[in-house]
């Protein structure tokens, strides 16, 4: 039968692609078979991480609020602080000018001491500077 030797090469093609169309499939097939469970897992995965960056970015978020009120509390803190030592400041130095007239008296008292009876003189100096 010199026709049948035609046919053979085409036949041959065809059961090779029959072949390698079968062997895409099954190939396809445990592909899938093994890495489907795979990407849900990292889908859940990357799910969470998404959840947690979201967790993370409102704590940070209201961490940065609570910073920025703290700083404004520190700083009225310190100009509280200055504004009180600038009152003592004020206030020493006006006790100071208040004190020295009377440490000036007293130093007048204790020079201008004359002998005798400590009270009776210390009771004249005293009158004398009230003017009685």
């Amino acid at each position: 039968m010199p026709g049948q030797g035609r046919w053979l090469p085409a036949v041959a093609v065809l059961i090779l692609a029959t072949g390698l169309g079968i062997g895409t499939a099954v190939g396809y097939w445990l592909t899938a078979r093994h890495y489907r469970p795979l990407l849900a897992n990292a889908r859940s995965d990357a799910a969470q991480a998404g959840e947690a960056l979201a967790g993370c970015q409102i704590t940070r978020g209201s961490l940065e609020g609570q910073v920025g009120e703290q700083n404004l509390a520190i700083k009225s803190l310190q100009a509280a602080e200055q504004q009180r030592a600038m009152d003592a400041r004020a206030a020493v130095s006006q006790a100071h000018q208040a004190a020295e007239a009377d440490y000036r008296a007293a130093n007048r008292l204790q020079q201008e001491r004359t002998g005798g009876d400590p009270a009776a003189a210390a009771a004249a100096i005293i009158d004398q500077e009230l003017g009685l």
